[in-house]
């Protein structure tokens, strides 16, 4: 059976392309290689999707480090509201957080899914369970994709098959392979969004210490704050993980000596810092300094900063020096650890690298190379921080996209 248009990918992005196509009166074809549509979806925000951000096209663009130029028009042309207003006419209310972040009022990621789905099947969209093989096409573009379920001719193909990101989910990389059959050029993915591993055992001591409220910097090997945040983080027993550090690793690049450096206590100027410890000790000065501390650190903590500082932990604390004291209120507030990497690929949120923004049309995204082929959300060379800003992309590309091979 031939379609009009073929949309390989059923997460966010191939959803909403295909809706947004099939409202122009296409017939179109919608290919998932998973049982079920939006497996990625359904973990996305812990479970809760946070579908995008309540904010204006500039901001999302502020936020996207790598090729946030590129999506310009499309952004202009579906920013956050819309992506909002559409949920909320699918029987989907929406709430807006912390950091202009946007939930479903249910706290469920189904109930995005059950949206799009809704949608799917007003708009008349097939949906087929198949294993795509690959896309056939000639000197003229695109004519048809081979699929385990069979061949299906069709003059327009859009690829969303997200990055490499939680392969699980089925995000194994199919995308990359299909745009380099057809002449186009990936940029290596790699993790975004993903957690970091650090040299030696102090991550591992605290591992399971969640921080809240502490402000963050990523340093590059010439001691350079590239990235600064605040908010909460987590050790692990690899390293750290949590929103901070998942935004900062989208900032790591090549080369050794990155390093992560965390005040603890950016409430307090350094002076207020020595005074409150002053009183502390002043306080407990005949406990020993792993006692002493108790008020000021997570007990986990503790040990960990003794130990930086050289002080025996069963020193009391009528013992402390002034240059104790000095160092640390140095420590609290750059308590730095050193990263050795980032996690594999298949740990991160979303994927930095895939197909070169360049070979892509970006008001249309529309390929440069094969015509009637278009991409849509993670497959293309675009990564934003956390916040909803990624999802933002998926719906903003994929709009793009569906309405351009509509057309």
């Amino acid at each position: 059976m031939a379609f009009d248009i073929c949309v390989i990918g059923g997460g966010p992005a191939g959803m909403f392309a295909a809706i947004t196509a099939a409202k122009q009166g296409r017939s179109v074809l919608l290919l998932e290689k998973n049982d079920r549509l939006g497996k990625k979806l359904l973990i996305t925000g812990k479970g809760r999707c946070n579908v995008t951000n309540n904010c204006n096209a500039e901001e999302v663009l502020r936020n996207t480090p790598r090729n946030g130029k590129f999506l310009f028009s499309a952004m202009a042309a579906f920013p956050p509201a819309e992506i909002m207003t559409f949920l909320e006419a699918q029987g989907c209310p929406l709430k807006t957080e912390r950091g202009n972040r946007v939930f479903p009022e249910s706290d469920r990621s189904q109930s995005v899914l059950d949206a799009l789905t809704r949608a799917l099947r007003r708009e008349g969209v097939t949906v087929k369970t198949a294993k795509v093989n690959a896309i056939t096409a000639d000197e003229t573009g695109v004519t048809g994709v081979d699929t385990s379920a069979g061949y299906f001719p069709c003059g327009k193909v859009i690829l969303a098959t997200g990055g490499a990101s939680y392969p699980a989910t089925g995000s194994t990389g199919d995308g990359y392979r299909f745009a380099r059959d057809l002449g186009h050029t990936v940029v290596e993915p790699q993790g975004s969004l993903v957690p970091l591993e650090t040299e030696g055992e102090d991550a591992r001591e605290m591992q399971g210490l969640a921080l809240r409220n502490v402000a963050v910097k990523l340093l590059n090997p010439k001691g350079k704050a590239v990235y600064k945040d605040f908010g909460e983080m987590l050790f692990t027993h690899f390293g750290i993980s949590g929103p901070t550090v998942l935004s900062a690793s989208a900032h790591i690049g090549k080369g050794d000596g990155w390093r992560f450096s965390i005040d603890l206590k950016p409430a307090l100027e350094e002076g207020k810092l020595d005074e409150r410890i002053l009183r502390d000790l002043e306080l407990y000065q005949n406990r020993s300094m792993e006692n002493a501390l108790t008020d000021l650190l997570p007990r986990s903590m503790i040990p960990v900063v003794l130990k930086r500082l050289g002080v025996d932990p069963q020193l009391q604390a009528n013992s402390f020096t002034k240059q104790n004291r000095r160092a640390l209120v140095e420590l609290l507030k750059g308590f730095t650890l050193t990263i050795t990497g980032k996690r594999p690929v298949s740990e991160a949120i979303i994927t930095s690298g895939g197909v070169k923004t360049g070979e892509i049309d970006p008001r249309t995204m529309e390929s440069k190379k094969v015509p009637g082929l278009y991409f849509a959300g993670e497959l293309i060379d675009c990564d934003a921080y956390t916040g909803g800003f990624n999802l933002q992309i998926a719906w903003a590309t994929a709009f793009a996209a569906g309405k351009a091979a509509a057309e």
